[in-house]
């Protein structure tokens, strides 16, 4: 699923930047004024961020564009997936909760997954404002990131849509379910 060595062969680079820019048109609500000739040109620059916005798209994430951050110049992709990512579904929420579970064991963490596919968890806020693009997740959940407070604890937290209100809910963080994933962001 997910290629070890963060390249992509100049086929899966084309075809995935033929899938992004589809999107982008499709969704142009997600990003008035930006133009996609920039988003591509910054894309294409960055082989490592390219690498990472295919392993969002091979497991379900359908990234988009979300946000530019002009003093800086960089352009924020998040999930946009409308139910939480199918191929990072089953999984806890970190290694330490991972480890803690003696049996029925989830195949991954969602932590660690975030950073093998070189991304990072969106955080609630991040979550509550991807939410304001749409109604994502009234069928699923995701994980996001939870404080230290809350971890230390055993818990962590995950958001979803229901009744269109944005909830935040809390599980053990070795909970696992099938209807619970991430969503991830990318900056490049």
């Amino acid at each position: 699923m997910i290629n070890e060595n963060k390249t992509l062969l100049p086929e899966q680079q084309e075809e995935l930047l033929k899938i992004l820019q589809a999107r982008f048109e499709k969704n142009m609500n997600r990003h008035e004024g930006m133009e996609w000739a920039h988003v591509q040109a910054k894309l294409e620059a960055n082989a490592e961020k390219l690498w990472s916005l295919h392993a969002m798209e091979q497991t379900g994430g359908e990234p988009d564009v979300v946000g530019h951050e002009t003093e800086k110049d960089e352009y924020i992709m998040y999930d946009c997936s409308a139910e939480s990512p199918k191929g990072r579904r089953s999984i806890c929420y970190d290694r330490e909760a991972l480890e803690s579970r003696k049996e029925h064991k989830p195949k991954n963490s969602a932590m660690d997954m975030a950073n093998e596919m070189g991304i990072v968890i969106l955080t609630e806020e991040q979550y509550r404002d991807l939410q304001k693009l749409g109604s994502f997740d009234t069928k699923t959940s995701s994980w996001v990131q939870t404080p230290e407070h809350i971890r230390k604890l055993g818990g962590a937290i995950f958001c979803d849509r229901r009744y269109d209100t944005v909830f935040m809910y809390h599980n053990g963080a070795e909970s696992y379910y099938a209807a619970r994933s991430f969503r991830g962001w990318l900056r490049f």
